[in-house]
């Protein structure tokens, strides 16, 4: 059941989840003492599900090509970096897709004005409808940031936390939702309490607010210091609202840096800063909000971005592909199996005795 003859296929969210337990559990799991090894699913002296899901898969997908490189790295293999390096040939990183239905500024029943990509005057109306339901001040000629996301360290708020002072004295409003680490969350408070009206909080999660901050945003703040692949910064590219991300993973991958050059080709979609510093995130910002002054540049990186690819079309496509090739070694697998099991049977040869490689196959002893 290891590597017999199934084709398998496993799919890495999020390295720093792992299904780590005890050794002690082998025994309760009916482990076999032969597969509780280096090259089982022994991992550090504990049980390690992924990494054994790693080491005995066929192929290895992750959620974006950049985060599949990232975790073959020390800085963000977890771990796990040399196993990755090792399967590198049979890791394949595809970017993740976005409902387009549910994530549609044309047909979004939850926003104030529907509108498309010819139609961003109308992203006004739901501005001051975001403005009205988190009680931030009616300022049309303010610059609206929006935050979705889990209040972690590893989504960078701890950064968004450090800069918000700054924004709301320069006229920048702010809304932000979600909940997560309780010292962030107090962070938070305190300084939407001290900037009412440019600064709003929600703690929790509403899917209603959510696609209003989509829809009624300027821009979307995910600063994640790693980020596998990200479905924030999709819905905002939908709603013309456009994502300022830090440089990893999936965010590398699905949003275009503003840079000198994406600007001169026409193709830029939103903006992106590295290392994961206050400081360069902090430069961004500046480069964004200086940017928005232009809005003849900003409408048409608005409409660039509404017009990105963020279905599930392309990924779709590129797993059938993969399940296809898997599918074919396996079964040129079993046949290789079959065949050298007869010429076994037929040469008087006694089978290998069971080992790692052979567990599941048809040779395994009893």
């Amino acid at each position: 059941y290891l590597r017999g003859g199934p084709a398998t296929v496993i799919t890495i969210h999020n390295l720093a989840f792992q299904g780590l337990f005890p050794s002690t559990l082998a025994d309760v799991l009916e482990l076999p003492p032969e597969i509780m090894t280096l090259e089982g699913v022994e991992f550090h002296g504990r049980i390690g599900f992924l990494k054994a899901g790693l080491y005995f898969a066929d192929a290895i997908t992750t959620v974006s090509p950049t985060y599949a490189a990232e975790i073959c790295t020390p800085e963000g293999g977890m771990g796990l970096e040399g196993l990755l390096r090792a399967r590198a040939r049979v890791l394949t990183g595809i970017c993740n897709g976005l409902d387009t239905n549910v994530w549609s500024p044309r047909k979004d029943p939850q926003i104030a004005a529907r509108f498309g990509v010819e139609e961003l005057d109308l992203k006004a109306a739901n501005k001051a409808a975001l403005r009205e339901k988190l009680q931030l001040a009616a300022r049309p000629d303010a610059p609206l940031l929006g935050v979705i996301s889990r209040l972690t360290e590893q989504k960078g708020i701890d950064l968004i936390a450090a800069v918000l002072a700054d924004l709301a004295t320069r006229g920048v409003q702010i809304a932000l939702l979600g909940s997560g680490d309780p010292s962030l969350e107090d962070r938070l408070r305190a300084a939407a309490s001290r900037h009412r009206g440019s600064i709003a909080l929600f703690v929790g999660y509403d899917e209603a607010l959510a696609h209003m901050i989509q829809a009624g945003s300027d821009a979307l703040l995910v600063p994640s210091r790693f980020e596998p692949c990200g479905l924030t910064q999709l819905a905002a590219l939908r709603y013309g609202t456009l994502p300022i991300v830090s440089r990893v993973g999936g965010l590398a991958d699905t949003v275009i840096d503003a840079n000198e050059a994406a600007l001169a080709a026409g193709v830029a979609t939103g903006f992106q800063f590295t290392p994961v510093s206050e400081a360069a995130f902090r430069r961004t910002l500046d480069r964004a909000l200086a940017l928005w002054q232009n809005k003849k540049s900003w409408r048409r990186l608005q409409q660039n971005a509404m017009r990105s690819k963020v279905g599930w079309g392309s990924a779709a496509k590129l797993y059938a592909s993969l399940f296809r090739a898997v599918t074919r070694r396996a079964a040129d697998r079993r046949a290789g199996d079959e065949t050298r099991v007869a010429k076994d049977a037929t040469s008087g040869k006694a089978p290998p005795p069971a080992s790692v490689s052979t567990i599941g196959q048809k040779t395994q002893t009893t």
